[in-house]
């Protein structure tokens, strides 16, 4: 993939040089210092209406949808930076940056097309604002924005009702506790939940299609992290697979995905998904009383037909995309593997086994070091003590 995109970056760079002489003869010369710098002004006004609520001076900036949508929406901070205009002053690029008031500590970034115009005294006007090509929607591009505030939660809803929102607001308020007493209290130790109106809007806010989410009940997104700071989360909700839940189903969604949340830190390039699917998974269950057959019925299918996984799973074993059955034995594998941590070696040395191997820096060697260093094993011991915890419990 990085070749094929390496060769396309170079010939896309010929045909540039190629074509920039036609270009500069059609009468739309490049944008000059100046009128960057107009547009520029022009969103840091936009940005400053927004923040101070003034509709009035939003709307002389252009289209007012953003902000009639983003009533609901508590911000602290919102910002554009221009990354690009077009020669002929239509359109803009720029990189969206805003925090959500109460539960951001590192904004959230979005890359934003902007169709611009002009006035009759020659200012900049934006007639409309939208996701760029290949990047995901942010929620008020669907509608406006619902937002309900629980005592650990925000969640934002576009076609949903304040009444349902609130379901998943006590659910997401359970949730957080929960997490903290598995993980520890050295996170936010709150979740922001959207709920677009359907799978084809998550999927428009993931930037994916809407294929490779079906049957999945939510998902966890985060910004990359910079400066030291954590990253801004979300979980985003498949409002369709997610109303065929049962209440336990619909608890452990949540916790699973917060967990996610709160571990992000300590998760890294060099932690594989068996051990952060599989940790998000053991809080998820952790004191709902269910059994080692309830949670991983496909797997406890394969161990009574005689197949016994012969090692955790690869993160290619965890694409949405694939088989379900595959994809639902990942899952419990890695969840097994954790609980078998959590029984054997205790719920503080799986907490520190976690950290150490996000802590590595790179993936290869992180499981290994970290096995030998807080669980003391091999990576063959481990497998094979595994595989027989699996048959044990699962038989």
């Amino acid at each position: 993939m990085a070749g094929r995109d390496s060769a396309w970056r170079r010939a896309a760079a010929g045909l540039c040089l190629l074509l920039l002489p036609v270009f500069a003869g059609c009468g739309h010369p490049p944008p000059d210092t100046a009128a960057r710098a107009d547009v520029q002004r022009l969103l840091d006004r936009r940005a400053d209406a927004l923040l101070g609520h003034d509709e009035a001076a939003f709307g002389a900036t252009g289209t007012r949808t953003p902000y009639t949508r983003l009533r609901g929406l508590p911000l602290a901070s919102w910002t554009y930076r221009l990354t690009a205009l077009r020669r002929d002053g239509t359109a803009a690029d720029a990189e969206l940056r805003y925090r959500v008031a109460g539960q951001d500590t590192a904004p959230v970034t979005a890359r934003r097309t902007l169709t611009l115009s002009r006035t009759d005294g020659g200012g900049w006007y934006v007639t409309a604002e939208a996701a760029a090509r290949g990047a995901g929607q942010q929620l008020w591009d669907q509608g406006p924005v619902t937002a309900v505030t629980g005592a650990h939660s925000l969640v934002l809803g576009t076609g949903q009702s304040a009444a349902g929102l609130r379901g998943y607001a006590r659910l997401a308020d359970r949730a957080v506790p929960a997490v903290s007493r598995a993980w520890g209290a050295r996170w936010a130790r709150r979740v922001v939940v959207l709920v677009p109106r359907s799978l084809d809007g998550m999927a428009a806010l993931l930037g994916s299609p809407a294929a490779q989410y079906r049957g999945i009940a939510a998902v966890t997104t985060a910004e990359t992290p910079g400066a030291g700071r954590a990253p801004a989360d979300r979980v985003v909700v498949n409002p369709e697979a997610y109303a065929v839940l049962g209440d336990l189903g619909k608890q452990v969604v949540l916790t699973h995905e917060t967990a996610h949340v709160a571990t992000r830190s300590a998760t890294t390039a060099a932690t594989p998904l068996w051990l952060s699917e599989g940790y998000a998974d053991w809080t998820g269950y952790l004191g709902t009383g269910r059994t080692p057959a309830e949670v991983a019925p496909e797997l406890t299918r394969a161990v009574a037909e005689g197949h016994v996984p012969a090692a955790l799973p690869a993160d290619k074993d965890f694409g949405f995309a694939g088989d379900p059955a595959g994809l639902a034995r990942s899952y419990e594998s890695g969840w097994l593997a954790c609980r078998m941590i959590a029984e054997r070696w205790g719920e503080d040395r799986l907490r520190a086994f976690y950290r150490a191997v996000g802590a590595h820096g790179t993936r290869a060697g992180a499981v290994e070091n970290a096995l030998a260093k807080v669980l003391d094993t091999t990576p063959g011991e481990f497998t094979a003590r595994w595989r027989a915890y699996t048959r044990d419990r699962l038989a």
